[in-house]
């Protein structure tokens, strides 16, 4: 057991200290926060479809046989489901964990919606169940699909007349879309070598990019946080990011999933915190920075603890302890 936290905490403090570059940087003013929102759009806009893209492409796993893209299709509704809980539970709520305006409620759905579902169990697959490795990028897609759905029309809070075109024709979903219909019509081999390097040299820097620039943000509220009222809704983020959402997930992997290694992509995703690149899209979006501060600073801290006792708890009740 305590070599298997030790091994978690190893990954998990990487992460952490990729994201700690960002506030260091903003604290010693090589990264102002005036190119915030324009390095949010560029990684929202360009980084990430580049990522989805050359992910998708490159990847064997994803063919045209329908049983491939089952984990996509977990990540999806699993994902789709934690938002709309999430939604539901703040709406109703809220209000008595502090959350009382619309903005904190649409970022507390996002950002609880949402764990960390690639910067910390990628790393977490290599060492403790290598299999799962490539369906949990597969599962990803699925997780990015509803992030750039679900996610983006809970926070744009535009409503659903005017989110639909900005959700459908969002780069992020467009680059998914193109891509699988590439694969699927067996287009894929015409696409220029030139291209597919590009997009692989831009979707490398995505994740970086994603946690340097969360880092900076979470920075930059360290000292606007008051404790004495951010106390109610991070307590409202652990009850549903790190306990009720975790028994969903596992619940689906017991009983529903069919593989060893979906069983092992959901057990890592149920011991996950919120994820960090929430917090970069609350900015881009204008909405309450604050808040996503609370929920991913706080779920992650805990996250430290928690993440190797859910992994421990939950490869017992699957069957793999």
């Amino acid at each position: 057991m305590l070599d298997s936290f030790l091994s978690v905490a190893t990954a998990v403090t990487g992460v952490f200290l990729v994201m700690s570059m960002g506030g260091l940087a903003r604290h010693w003013k090589w990264f102002t926060s005036e190119v915030d929102k324009s390095l949010a759009g560029f990684t929202s806009n360009v980084l990430m479809p580049a990522l989805f893209f050359s992910r998708i492409m490159s990847d064997n796993r994803l063919s045209m046989h329908l049983d491939a893209w089952l984990p996509v299709l977990y990540g999806f509704l699993g994902t789709a489901a934690s938002l709309i809980f999430a939604r539901f539970a703040v709406t109703i709520c809220g209000p008595l964990f502090g959350l009382k305006s619309d903005s904190q409620k649409r970022t507390f759905s996002l950002c609880t919606g949402i764990n960390n579902f690639g910067y910390l169990p990628l790393p977490l697959a290599d060492v403790f169940f290598p299999a799962c490795v490539v369906p949990l990028m597969i599962h990803n897609v699925g997780v990015d699909l509803a992030l750039w759905s679900v996610g983006l029309y809970i926070i744009s809070s535009s409503g659903i007349k005017k989110s639909w075109k900005r959700i459908a024709f969002s780069p992020p979903m467009m680059s998914v879309g193109l891509a699988v219909a590439l694969r699927q019509t067996g287009w894929d081999a015409w696409v220029p070598g030139p291209f597919m390097y590009m997009c692989q040299q831009l979707g490398r820097c995505s994740v970086p990019m994603a946690l340097v620039l969360g880092g900076a943000i979470i920075y930059d509220y360290a000292s606007r946080v008051q404790v004495a009222t951010a106390w109610k809704p991070f307590v409202f983020a652990l009850l549903l990011r790190l306990f009720l959402l975790p028994m969903f997930l596992l619940a689906l992997a017991k009983w529903t999933a069919d593989t060893d290694e979906l069983k092992q992509v959901l057990l890592l995703q149920a011991s996950m915190p919120a994820g960090t690149f929430p917090i970069v899209m609350t900015r881009l979006y204008n909405q309450d920075v604050e808040t996503a501060w609370i929920v991913v600073v706080g779920t992650s801290v805990v996250g430290m603890l928690s993440i190797p006792i859910w992994m421990a708890v939950a490869k017992q009740f699957l069957g793999f302890g």
